[in-house]
């Protein structure tokens, strides 16, 4: 098993998103990117502690590559509004990817840039941040699945 770990907004969306993707074992919604000192969400969503709602993708690497989870990455939020995804507004909502060894940065790099130069985005600049994966804190079980246990449609729109 292999883990990737992706913020792009609100986790809802993003955890429904990666747990669509065949060779997804598990999604589960977090906090990285704040240091190791466990948080909450109610510390998270005030958008001081430095955490970002993220998704922590465990996948079986025989039949999904990282890749192919970057490109779900990138399709499913718009990596050209800083700090901010829809009405989800603060560095908490921030696109990010935290790479978990030097093969996930080399392809997320590549990635990004293969995006940039695709012109999808016109002359708009690709603003999602790629750094080294930190201590994952696991969101609070409601937030878990949370689209499915509430029988919403996706808060994310397809790019």
């Amino acid at each position: 098993m292999a883990i990737a770990t992706f913020g792009a907004g609100c986790f809802w969306g993003v955890e429904y998103f990666f747990r669509q993707v065949p060779g997804v074992l598990n999604a589960t919604s977090g906090y990285m990117g704040g240091g190791d000192k466990a948080v909450t969400y109610e510390q998270v969503k005030k958008g001081t502690t430095g955490h970002a709602e993220v998704v922590q993708v465990e996948y079986d690497a025989s039949q999904v590559s990282y890749d192919e989870l970057l490109q779900v990455f990138w399709k499913n939020h718009n990596p050209t509004s800083l700090n901010k995804q829809g009405a989800d507004m603060g560095t908490q909502y921030r696109s990010v990817v935290f790479f978990h060894d030097k093969e996930q940065k080399q392809l997320a790099e590549a990635s990004k840039l293969a995006l940039m130069r695709s012109g999808k985005w016109g002359m708009r600049q690709i603003v999602t941040e790629i750094v080294p994966a930190q201590t994952f804190h696991k969101a609070e079980d409601y937030h878990q699945d949370y689209i499915r246990k509430n029988d919403l449609p996706s808060c994310h729109i397809e790019y």
